[in-house]
């Protein structure tokens, strides 16, 4: 091999799904087409330096907004088609849509986007709606251009017709302008329903006071409601300020997340570059049989454009290496409490089917046991019920160390509750003498402990006439790290949908906004934990006496590595090509590739082999928009082969 080559390719997001786009609001030279069309061009050349396929430039980009009756000169007209023909000249790799009036050989004028690639004009969607209130005037010199269906008449046939769609690199993208999207009927709908995964939207938006808050959220709706990407362009502040101000506002949303946004009321070129990830809106798309089964609009037109699209090295937009849990303060305190008001509000409505009956939960002093514990006594005050309605057990066996005992006592304590300690250790060893068995290290000895803690729960429960409290959490159910017919079982399972990622940022909200001194000193203890399921007997000698040896993320891999990938492949579709390449960004400098790659591979082998254990889930409440429950999101054969996936992983280590 030559030394001067790399040993493999490097990775192309841009075949993993990702199209990198660019919104920009250039310095404006108000009515001088041919200084903005060399502002655009200088724009486009840099651009396509950083594997931008598609730009998109504001409302009426190319002469300004607010030229008023200057659009009625014919002179400008004749400039701003010389100045489009300049700024065609610049998009052989890149793809550009910027805003133009345009008048119709019958006389009328509209307020245009001009698609422009492989070094021409591919076509032109007039403006749909146009504002005539408070400080706009648009049909003073614009014409709707709902209906209009002209062809131009050039070597290369362009239409003239809003409903048209455009496609680079296999995106289609489809175009909305200004006060089309706020319009009762957005044609961008219409544009999604034709089969536009990507909306641009050109803009001449004015700032006023909390309007940015506003535009900002009807652009995160607008892809939400289209399952789509969307791009916004604003234009800025060197529009005319006789009696308005405009920001130059660019923002960038994917299916109802704001991916970026720039700073406002610059008056120099702003430039907003990033990716969508259209692999994954495919995906959305097509699990939500609400869009795929809607009416399908007609007498759509569709240009495909042969721009050469660059490879992606690498991502300009941030992939999150823990999607589960939101980065932003408020909105993880807010995320907080509404699961625990979801999980509660499940577990009452259930106490109320049976009459009003117990509660019987496993306290074992780990993270999730003390979660469902805490969702207990939600549940309980919301019904006005008794704290002795509830019955915490404690089962020590061979594999209970001190430390997880005396936690789960301290917690009963805590909370003023009764706990009840009963010790399986003796039941397990006539078990395994009954089965004749003596190995104290292997999955019998670790299973007939879960098993016979699992059946004292449902016979206490019955004793007490109550529901056993199942603890059990997402993470662990994808992995199947939980035994069957054990901890794998309960009546109903308040954190079946709740990721371990977000276990410790739930307990230590309860230690903050609900807990007493008492209990959120218990809470922090049973944070600095080991996660271990303690079915291994605890170490020995002067140093390990009583210590945790069996420590879960040694055995199966990092929970946040596992939670990473559960979301990225069963949320958004993704491959494992893809979710390792993602993994590799999110995780650079926490894991190296070849231990994300061996995490991988543990993760859809056991995802796919554990099957059988999620088919038999008992109820639970759904928290986020990831849920296994055979009943709901997630259903899957038993028998599934991973073969085809672990082989893919396995090539990956010619990239390491």
């Amino acid at each position: 091999m030559n030394p001067a080559q790399p040993r493999h390719r490097a990775t192309d997001f841009g075949e993993l799904g990702f199209l990198r786009v660019a919104s920009i609001a250039p310095a404006l030279h108000l009515a001088d087409p041919e200084a903005n069309a060399t502002r655009i061009v200088e724009q486009l050349n840099a651009l396509q330096q950083q594997a931008v396929a598609l730009a998109l430039f504001p409302e009426l980009s190319v002469t300004g907004y607010t030229c008023e009756d200057l659009f009625f000169s014919d002179d400008l007209h004749q400039r701003t088609l010389t100045a489009l023909a300049t700024i065609a000249t610049a998009c052989t790799d890149i793809a550009a849509v910027v805003g133009v009036p345009w008048r119709l050989r019958d006389g009328r004028l509209l307020n245009c986007a001009a698609v422009l690639s492989d070094g021409r004009l591919r076509g032109l969607v007039p403006k749909s709606e146009h504002p005539n209130y408070g400080e706009f005037y648009d049909r003073r010199w614009f014409a709707p251009g709902a209906g209009v269906h002209e062809l131009i008449d050039a070597a290369d046939p362009v239409l003239v017709d809003h409903r048209q769609l455009f496609e680079i690199a296999g995106v289609c993208f489809g175009i909305e302008i200004c006060e089309d999207f706020w319009a009762p009927e957005p044609p961008g709908i219409r544009h999604a329903l034709a089969g536009a995964e990507l909306i641009v939207n050109l803009s001449a938006s004015n700032e006023l006071v909390a309007k940015a808050e506003y535009r900002r959220e009807l652009v995160r709706m607008a892809s939400a409601r289209g399952i789509c990407g969307y791009l916004y362009a604003g234009s800025g502040p060197l529009e005319s300020t006789k009696d308005v101000v405009y920001g130059g506002h660019l923002l960038a949303a994917e299916n109802g997340v704001i991916l970026a946004e720039s700073e406002r009321f610059s008056f120099s070129t702003s430039v907003l570059i990033t990716e969508f990830d259209v692999q994954k809106l495919r995906h959305d798309r097509m699990q939500n049989s609400t869009f795929a089964n809607a009416r399908r609009p007609e007498g759509y037109h569709r240009v495909w454009m042969g721009t050469k699209v660059a490879e992606l090295p690498e991502l300009l937009r941030p992939i999150d290496a823990h999607p589960f849990v939101p980065a932003d303060e408020a909105q993880l305190d807010a995320r907080a409490s509404e699961i625990l008001n979801i999980q509660a509000t499940g577990l009452a409505r259930r106490m109320l089917s049976t009459g009003g009956s117990e509660l019987v939960i496993g306290l074992s002093g780990g993270l999730d046991s003390t979660l469902a514990f805490l969702v207990c006594l939600d549940a309980l005050k919301k019904l006005e019920e008794p704290l002795d309605a509830l019955h915490p057990l404690t089962l020590p066996g061979p594999g209970t160390s001190e430390h997880t005992l005396h936690t789960a006592h301290q917690l009963a304590r805590a909370a003023g509750v009764r706990l009840k300690e009963i010790d399986i250790s003796a039941a397990v060893k006539q078990h395994l003498e009954d089965l004749g068995h003596t190995d104290r290290t292997d999955v019998v000895f670790e299973n007939a402990q879960a098993r016979e803690r699992t059946q004292i729960l449902f016979n206490h429960a019955n004793k007490v006439r109550g529901l056993v409290v199942g603890t059990g959490d997402l993470s662990e159910l994808a992995l199947g790290w939980c035994t069957f017919n054990a901890d794998h079982m309960a009546s109903y399972n308040v954190n079946a949908s709740v990721p371990k990622t977000m276990m410790a940022y739930l307990l230590r909200w309860y230690a903050v906004h609900r807990a007493n001194d008492a209990l959120a000193a218990v809470l922090e203890r049973v944070l600095a934990t080991p996660i271990s399921p303690e079915l291994i007997e605890p170490g020995q000698g002067a140093e390990q006496t009583g210590a945790i040896v069996q420590r879960t993320e040694e055995i199966i891999g990092p929970y946040e590595l596992h939670d990473f990938f559960l979301f990225h492949f069963l949320r958004n579709g993704a491959g494992v090509k893809k979710i390792f390449a993602l993994a590799t960004v999110a995780f650079a400098g926490s894991y190296p590739p070849e231990v994300i790659q061996r995490w991988l591979r543990i993760f859809v082998q056991r995802f796919f082999s554990q099957q059988f254990k999620r088919t038999t889930l008992p109820p639970g409440p759904k928290i986020g928009s990831v849920s296994l429950s055979p009943r709901g999101d997630w259903r899957m054969p038993d028998e599934a082969s991973a073969a085809g996936l672990l082989a893919q992983i396995d090539a990956l280590s010619e990239q390491l």
